[in-house]
């Protein structure tokens, strides 16, 4: 396991007193990496003055455009929410959601997302997340301020930091979000060109599917198994965007082999 392969990232957090908070909550848990994405301040009077002695944390704070920005590497995705989501994605307790991270850290990057303050992450957003963690809170008044919901879920991940047990190393690196991103492209385009995916409306079937192979939590060669797959049944789907050194890989589905048609 690997604490500082955890970032905690912030999407479009409204209270600049918020992110102060939050960078204070990760340093007393241990932990440094906070990413933000489109926050309204980071850096103002209000946030220095949260941070007290958690300024290292906020001015290293990385900024992003977009949430695909600020997980790109990560091979595990957790979206933090204070409700019940009707959505399919695999949801998990603070608890269980700190022993998948540590557990995943030991491989690749994590990432833990919390959505802004008053609507919480969208549908959009969790397309990106391979799990949900709930806070199971009084359901009588289940809002949780930002920087408290971060402190909790810093806290559980120091907690099992002694109950994690060391795992031999995986067979195969995780698939990264980019990764998952090309190949999601690659199974639209071959679904679409078959007839089986209605050009009109995409959205749902995609979006299953996406739970479904994120449920998964392929490795790069798995993943690559399922490039390779759907390159056999539509030549030229998608060559240019394939790494190509895993099992499934086509010959010349290398990067740069492909046509122009080729590109995602």
């Amino acid at each position: 396991m690997n604490p500082a392969a955890i970032r905690f990232v912030l999407f479009e957090p409204t209270h600049p007193g918020n992110v102060g908070a939050a960078a204070r909550a990760l340093k007393t848990m241990g932990f440094a990496r906070l990413e933000l994405v489109n926050p309204v301040s980071h850096a103002d009077a209000a946030a220095r003055a949260r941070a007290s002695g958690a300024l290292d944390v906020l001015e290293a704070a990385s900024v992003h455009a977009s949430l695909r920005e600020a997980v790109a590497g990560c091979g595990l995705v957790i979206g933090a929410s204070a409700r019940h989501r009707r959505l399919g994605i695999a949801e998990l307790d603070p608890r269980d959601c700190a022993r998948e991270a540590l557990a995943a850290s030991g491989a690749g990057q994590v990432a833990i997302v919390f959505g802004p303050e008053r609507s919480g992450l969208s549908n959009a957003e969790l397309d990106l997340c391979h799990a949900l963690v709930y806070i199971p809170a009084n359901p009588a008044y289940s809002s949780l301020n930002l920087a408290a919901a971060v402190q909790l879920i810093a806290w559980e991940l120091r907690a099992a930091q002694g109950l994690v047990p060391d795992t031999p190393p995986p067979e195969a690196p995780p698939a990264t979000i980019e990764d998952m991103e090309l190949f999601y492209e690659h199974l639209q385009r071959v679904l679409l060109a078959s007839g089986f995916l209605d050009p009109g409306n995409p959205r749902n079937l995609m979006r299953r599917l996406r739970r479904l192979f994120n449920r998964s939590r392929l490795d790069r060669n798995e993943l690559n198994i399922l490039r390779g797959i759907l390159a056999a049944l539509a030549p030229g789907s998608g060559a240019r965007a394939w790494d190509g050194d895993g099992p499934g890989a086509p010959p010349g589905a290398g990067r740069g082999t492909a046509g122009e048609g080729d590109a995602p």
